[in-house]
């Protein structure tokens, strides 16, 4: 055997398949393979849990006799970015000079952002493997939920309707189960009445629904709020019934 060494990140339900290890919790770090000494095993986890945290990193590398390429363990070091936070059900392996990377990401600028960052850190005689991809699921699960319904506030206030509410309980639960993905929640106004005006009310009806999300259970630090005002209609402010589509509360994945 020349060398081996496999980290691998099982965020929000990755599967390690044909691994002979126990899954770690969901948020954990696996990292699993063979290093030549003890020292590169340190190495490693020091800067894995520099990255996530030491409680969220599991260890499961073992020292043996494998050889690796010149400076290999500097390069290893530069592949263990923060970026790697924003893969999930993902995994990074680290063969010789064959690295391997796949899992979902938020947005296309995030794909080509890591695979640039990748791809930079080494020199030509690596081998890189991308087959990272865009997850359109968890914005399914928002769209769906949300089903073109309007978050429905009191006339000219930032206070939530009770039906307003309802459609807030249902968000609640669903943002439940995308194990801990930030969610941008954006106020849209109609344009009537005064610019500045709109984009005050739609920011504090941003505010609002991100308030009542807090007190239904979703971590505080996975929302932001924003207020986009009358900027961004979805129907003709002409009719009445097009500038009650504009007044709405949009959910969107955060990049």
């Amino acid at each position: 055997m020349r060398h081996l060494l496999a980290l691998v990140i099982l965020l929000a339900g990755a599967v390690n398949a044909g691994a002979q290890t126990a899954a770690p919790q969901p948020g954990q770090v696996l990292v699993s393979g063979t290093v030549p000494d003890e020292a590169s095993k340190q190495a490693v986890l020091a800067r894995l849990r520099e990255v996530y945290g030491a409680d969220l990193v599991v260890d499961q590398i073992s020292v043996g006799q494998v050889a690796t390429p010149a400076n290999w363990n500097g390069y290893v070091q530069k592949l263990i970015t923060p970026d790697l936070k924003s893969i999930s059900r993902g995994q990074l392996k680290i063969d010789g000079s064959t690295v391997s990377i796949k899992g979902e990401v938020a947005s296309e600028a995030t794909r080509q952002k890591i695979a640039s960052n990748v791809a930079a850190s080494l020199n030509p005689t690596y081998t890189v493997n991308n087959t990272l991809r865009v997850s359109a699921a968890d914005q399914s699960v928002l769209d769906t939920t949300l089903a073109n319904r309007i978050v429905e506030f009191e006339s000219g206030k930032a206070e939530l309707t009770p039906t307003g509410r309802a459609i807030l309980d249902e968000m609640a639960a669903a943002m439940k189960k995308l194990n801990d993905r930030k969610v941008d929640v954006i106020g849209h106004t109609d344009s009537q009445g005064n610019k500045l005006t709109n984009q005050n009310l739609s920011q504090a009806r941003a505010e609002a629904v991100k308030t009542y999300l807090i007190g239904s259970g979703i971590k505080g630090e996975l929302l932001s709020a924003s207020g986009q005002g009358a900027d961004r209609p979805v129907a003709s402010n002409d009719s009445a019934s097009g500038r009650a589509r504009n007044r709405r509360i949009e959910f969107r994945m955060a990049q």
